[in-house]
């Protein structure tokens, strides 16, 4: 069963549990406090607002829990986290819920308020639990029986790495790592023969990205040897920068002694799952809807200095007057930026470069623009893609990005988030002119991934305006 098969099952559960709450709390209602006779149905919903409702809120409830993540990785939903993620919903929705049609109502006295509310409260909750529980206990028996389950990869080709591979794999209850193979540190790493006698060797770390997407491995093992160990965490760098890929190492018995491993089932093997979740699912859904609202309203207010700003660049230099060029984004893929053109045509003849306050490569025009750094308005179209966020770490070619890690390897970590428009480090530091101004600035962009939320981003933002408006930028 594909995750895509399962959303639409707790969509669909949601719904329907969604519907028949609002159907029986509304007769309730009528009932007990209109005093409709029980025999009235048919008076009851032929009711203008019982329609409008059995429409609306539905459709209210699953907006809520999309944005809190409801249906991300529904093949990894445990039914006593399902419990705690349903009452927390139907908490938020029914607040908002009684606050929106609830509180004009006529009624005797705040008890009728209470009992409604908590009509409403329990029976969303129970309908919608129930609804999960059902899908989610098939879910987790299908894992525990083997017939669906999480294609793993295991990193590592020694002893360790035969060791870990049997304990999770003769664990009392299987928790779904499905083992497509191995792959050792290099060519000269030793493979222990019991291992591949069990596993197939796939390759090398190097080959890691493309054993990922072939395979579909949607978890990696780390389990290297003593050592091996002072190489875990370029591998971990490298790995993290996968796309929903998971990523587990093996403790050792100093991380046992410290407290830092985790496991939430007593039969579960202990490892050490490295989150690169710098929010959580509820706060990146808005930080996305945040985006997307705040470029549409910027691009509609600004749509004349859009057409001025574009009717200046082609009078003024021969040329286009985008300027689009390939960035690396998040977990390294590649996108196409675009600019209004504050260079010359072919100004990059000579090869990459990066640009100086006093570089003659651009416009007269081009030296405002960057003051006040319009040409990178057209990078909101960016953000209404997806391809780039309002705030994030500023998007880099892969020249620059190689010539970076050779020196600062911790810039992977940049490459879990999408690219911004601006970011913690171009408001602290600027523009970069070089490779050691670009890692500089780096320390600011770890910054913000340490500190990221949505009070975080509106800062930055704000910060950037000023700057915009004071016409520091360069």
């Amino acid at each position: 069963m594909n995750d895509r098969t399962l959303k639409y099952r707790y969509l669909a559960g949601d719904l329907l549990a969604a519907i028949l709450t609002w159907t029986l709390f509304f007769y309730f209602r009528k009932i007990r406090f209109d005093r409709f006779p029980v025999d009235s149905t048919t008076q009851i919903f032929s009711d203008y607002n019982y329609w409008v409702g059995l429409v609306a809120v539905p459709i209210g409830w699953i907006v809520l829990y999309a944005i809190m993540g409801s249906y991300n990785n529904p093949r990894r939903k445990s039914r006593l986290k399902e419990l705690g993620s349903t009452a927390a919903a139907t908490i938020i929705g029914v607040i908002v819920l009684f606050f929106a049609i609830m509180l004009d109502d006529e009624l005797q006295s705040y008890k009728f308020y209470y009992i409604s509310f908590f009509f409403l409260l329990f029976t969303h909750f129970i309908l919608t639990y129930l609804a999960r529980l059902v899908i989610t206990t098939h879910t987790v028996k299908q894992i525990h029986t083997r017939n669906t389950g999480f294609p793993t990869l295991l990193i590592g080709s020694g002893a360790n790495a035969y060791k870990t591979y049997l304990d999770i794999d003769n664990q009392e209850i299987f928790t779904g790592n499905l083992f497509r193979g191995f792959i050792r540190l290099d060519t000269t790493s030793p493979v222990d023969e019991r291992l591949s006698t069990i596993l197939p060797c796939l390759g090398t770390v190097a080959d890691c990205r493309t054993i990922v997407e072939e395979k579909h491995i949607e978890e990696v093992i780390i389990s290297l040897e003593d050592s091996e160990k002072e190489r875990i965490r370029d591998i971990i760098l490298s790995v993290n920068c996968i796309d929903a890929l998971i990523v587990k190492v093996t403790p050792d018995a100093v991380d046992m002694m410290v407290g830092h491993v985790k496991v939430d089932n007593v039969f579960h093997s202990p490892l050490n799952i490295i989150d690169n979740r710098m929010m959580s699912d509820w706060q990146y859904n808005l930080k996305r809807i945040f985006d997307v609202a705040v470029s549409l309203t910027v691009m509609v207010l600004l749509s004349p200095v859009y057409l001025i700003t574009a009717i200046i660049v082609k009078v003024t230099s021969p040329g286009p007057v985008f300027y689009t060029q390939e960035r690396i984004g998040q977990y390294e893929h590649p996108f196409r930026m675009h600019k209004f053109r504050s260079m010359y045509v072919n100004a990059e003849e000579q090869g990459p470069a990066l640009s100086a306050d006093d570089d003659p490569r651009i416009t007269p025009f081009g030296h405002f623009m960057r003051r006040f750094r319009l040409d990178e308005i057209p990078q909101f179209y960016n953000v209404l893609k997806g391809t780039m966020s309002l705030v994030g770490p500023r998007p880099e070619r892969q020249y620059y990005i190689d010539k970076i890690v050779a020196r600062a390897p911790e810039y992977k970590l940049l490459q879990q988030l999408k690219p911004g428009i601006t970011s913690w480090g171009q408001v602290r530091y600027g523009y970069a002119c070089n490779v050691d101004e670009m890692i500089d600035r780096l320390q600011y962009d770890l910054l913000y991934i340490e500190n990221m939320s949505i009070a975080t981003d509106i800062k930055i933002l704000l910060y950037t305006v000023k700057i915009i408006l004071q016409g520091r930028g360069k």
